[in-house]
């Protein structure tokens, strides 16, 4: 259901910042923390000992020390010491490639001999003085291709977000899905519209007329294994929309990293980066706060559409054109576990 051979978000550096963390990634459960120097470290989230999990002990020395016994570990899985006890001749645990980068700690869950730093997305927006950014993020108890499909077909924000971002010219708007290699880009564009309430008030905070008509876009962009990056944003009507001037416009990126955890569930770590007033805290934690409240209204919708369709597997989903971004995405994905497979079989 989800390729292992990839790099997932796993967590964010606060996260592990004072005391190991326990996630359950592609249905590997995995413990987070930092070892010597401070780097990043992951392994299975099991004690060779008696089986507890490691996530529940604490970091020593950059050791991660099991909470049942003390038993000590190394960033590699092997065993270091236990108080009174002979134990470096325990089996090794299992650990996995990890990377800090771009504000983010990613783990590769598959096979640790394929891993490459280089096949992290590079992102523009990260660690770059120009831009700003704000996230969270949300457990959500969802297949996460379900988010997916979500994310690639903003048709449902006229109805799920219908005070913020949705308005019925999304509907109206014709849309355009095409591949770029593996990428899938969906595309969607609104001419001379009225902003809807998130946006007049994103115009307002950076100094523009908020009240006057806009070209609004939507272009959604999905790269395997499983992450979103949606560009989107108004520009004053007739300034050239989305390749207006920057004193005529407000946009940004909407980030959506989504990490399986199991079948029906994932961590999903969404944010914006905006390329206007990147020094502005004050307006970060707005565009946060309201952006959070948006995604809050996706999870309700999607886990309780998961709900429905456990309790109807024989039911088929019926496609329109609107779905095309979502299922062209699945195709991707498939490709991607059948050639992890395929590679497996071989082995």
């Amino acid at each position: 259901m989800f390729p292992k051979n990839a790099w997932y978000v796993a967590c964010t550096p606060d996260e592990i910042a004072d005391k190991p963390l326990g996630r359950q990634i592609c249905g590997e459960r995995i413990v987070f923390y930092r070892g010597q120097g401070g780097k990043v470290a992951a392994v299975e989230d099991f004690c060779p000992h008696r089986g507890a999990p490691l996530s529940l002990g604490y970091v020593q020395d950059g050791n991660l020390v099991c909470g049942y016994h003390g038993l000590e570990m190394g960033c590699e899985g092997k065993t270091i010491s236990m108080p009174a006890q002979r134990v470096r001749g325990f089996p090794c645990i299992r650990s996995y490639p990890v990377e800090e980068r771009y504000g983010f700690i990613w783990v590769w869950p598959g096979d640790a001999k394929l891993a490459e730093p280089g096949q992290i997305h590079h992102l523009e927006w990260a660690d770059n003085p120009a831009w700003a950014y704000g996230g969270g993020l949300y457990h959500i108890h969802c297949d996460y291709r379900l988010m997916i499909d979500n994310l690639m077909d903003l048709t449902h924000e006229t109805y799920v977000h219908a005070t913020s971002i949705g308005q019925k010219e999304i509907d109206e708007a014709p849309v355009t899905t095409k591949l770029e290699g593996e990428q899938v880009v969906t595309s969607r564009f609104m001419d001379n519209i009225i902003a809807p309430p998130f946006w007049r008030e994103a115009l307002r905070l950076n100094g523009l007329a908020h009240d006057v008509p806009v070209d609004r876009w939507q272009i959604c962009r999905f790269n395997a294994p499983s992450h979103v990056m949606i560009e989107v944003g108004v520009a004053h009507a007739g300034k050239g929309g989305y390749h207006a001037e920057p004193a005529d416009k407000v946009s940004s990126v909407v980030v959506d990293f989504i990490t399986p955890e199991t079948e029906t569930s994932h961590w999903y770590f969404w944010g914006m980066a905006r390329k206007f007033k990147p020094e502005d805290a004050e307006l970060t934690r707005i565009i946060r706060e309201g952006q959070g409240k948006i995604f809050g209204e996706d999870r309700e919708m999607l886990e309780r559409q998961q709900q429905n369709l456990l309790r109807h597997p024989e039911r088929k989903l019926l496609m329109l054109n609107i779905d095309a971004g979502g299922v062209q995405s699945r195709r991707v994905i498939d490709r991607w576990i059948a050639q992890e497979g395929d590679a497996q079989e071989a082995a």
